[in-house]
């Protein structure tokens, strides 16, 4: 990826300085079509999808998978689908083919609502020797594999 002021030093140096294509490229460390390019567009054009993402087995579904996320919204966290309670259910009810990565692909972002993209909930374990819940995040930290010593200060994994 080229920054803006790579793009402005190299139409500097083209349209005002004379500079050719073929010395800017060798100039800058750049290939000769990207110096073309970057004379077209005065800012870097960026990515944009042709068109709409073709997904053959799972495109038929992705209604019902927006509609059970939907309603999981109204339902306390603990009640809300997982991804295989998902895929599950558009395999029994719906006659869903595909594989269940296929499906959990789609709802890995959707719905989430902190904005983190984690929809699904760990489920929690209790501690050995004692009451109290320890949930699976808290153990691991985020960083995986966990460290041993954080998951045994807080009580253990059984």
């Amino acid at each position: 990826m080229y920054t803006v002021e790579l793009y402005q030093r190299i139409r500097r140096a083209c349209h005002v300085e004379g500079m050719s294509v073929r010395e800017a490229a060798r100039v800058f460390g750049v290939h000769r079509g990207t110096v073309r390019k970057m004379l077209r567009f005065s800012i870097p054009p960026g990515y944009q999808r042709q068109g709409e993402r073709v997904r053959p087995k799972l495109g038929p579904y992705t209604g019902v998978i927006e509609r059970i996320l939907e309603e999981d919204k109204t339902r306390p966290v603990k009640q809300r689908h997982t991804a295989l309670r998902i895929y599950q259910r558009l395999r029994d009810e719906h006659g869903f083919t595909g594989g269940y990565p296929s499906q959990r692909a789609t709802d890995s972002g959707a719905g989430s609502e902190d904005g983190s993209g984690t929809l699904f909930s760990l489920p929690v374990h209790e501690r050995s020797g004692g009451n109290q819940p320890l949930d699976l995040r808290e153990a691991i930290g985020g960083t995986w594999p966990p460290d041993r010593r954080s998951i045994f200060e807080r009580g253990g994994v059984p």
